[in-house]
């Protein structure tokens, strides 16, 4: 026991010492005034998946190698240093910068897809804001009007479908919303309706489609039930219409039995 014991502790004596000498060799690295030097060790870094060390080598050779041919290659390091940092929207200002400045370079195919990876790795929860989803729709549908022939492009259209998704559940969620609150403050059915109806126009084979359908089924009717009398019937009618929508679509829908008894009751009210 004993004797492991003192191996772990000469053991974590050799990785003090280790980081201590390595993190001196990056002090003398960094006051070197030598391009060649930094960027080779910059090089190094991130082979060894240091990305902080290595971008901040790359960034200060930046400048010494502008206009030159590896001037390219540290500007595509840097975004690839910024990805593995998981600072993704560092990354995709690096990514743009090069497509700006290279717009015919070695590595033009790859920074397109990455601006669009970059904000589809940012894209958080359907609930939260989703610009961050909306830019990764707009750089991949972008790559694929530049890059139609790449081989990227079935990877592509799985992350389009995955970031359209979370915008029709957030939608989803939305017109939910609308409806929970009813009358609150306001019609809020009417919303409800003109959320769920502009989320199936925008995506139509998102996999809350049933769901909102049924919100503006319900949302119908529960217009015509608190309506005024002189556009229940009106309303009534509005609501059978959208029964037949909605069963017409899901005859065997989890919501049939519920939109069965909203229909009884509004064929009940507009033949009395």
């Amino acid at each position: 026991m004993q004797s492991n014991f003192l191996m772990k502790k000469y053991l974590a004596i050799i990785l003090v010492v280790f980081a201590a000498i390595s993190c001196s060799e990056y002090q003398n690295i960094l006051k070197s005034t030598d391009p060649e030097l930094k960027y080779n060790k910059a090089v190094e870094y991130f082979e060894k998946n240091d990305f902080m060390r290595a971008s901040t080598l790359f960034d200060e050779v930046s400048r010494y190698f502008r206009g030159t041919e590896r001037s390219e290659q540290i500007l595509n390091y840097l975004a690839k240093s910024y990805m593995g940092q998981k600072d993704y929207f560092t990354a995709s200002e690096y990514y743009r910068t090069y497509v700006k400045t290279y717009p015919k370079g070695t590595y033009i195919t790859e920074a397109r897809f990455m601006i669009g990876y970059c904000y589809y790795l940012d894209s958080p929860d359907a609930r939260l804001d989703q610009t961050a989803t909306r830019d990764a729709i707009n750089a991949f549908q972008e790559f694929l009007d530049i890059h139609p022939d790449s081989e990227r492009v079935p990877e592509v259209n799985k992350l389009l479908d995955e970031l359209k998704s979370k915008l029709a559940y957030k939608e989803f969620l939305s017109a939910r919303l609308y409806y929970n609150l009813g009358n609150y403050l306001g019609n809020n059915y009417i919303s409800a309706i003109i959320v769920a109806q502009n989320a199936l126009k925008n995506y139509p084979a998102n996999s809350n489609r049933e769901e909102l359908s049924y919100i503006i089924l319900q949302s119908k009717y529960e217009q015509a039930v608190q309506s005024v009398e002189e556009k229940k019937i009106e309303r009534y009618r509005d609501t059978i219409d959208e029964y037949y929508n909605y069963i017409n679509e899901f005859p065997a829908g989890k919501y049939k039995r519920e939109a069965e008894r909203i229909y009884a009751d509004a064929k009940r009210i507009v033949k009395d």
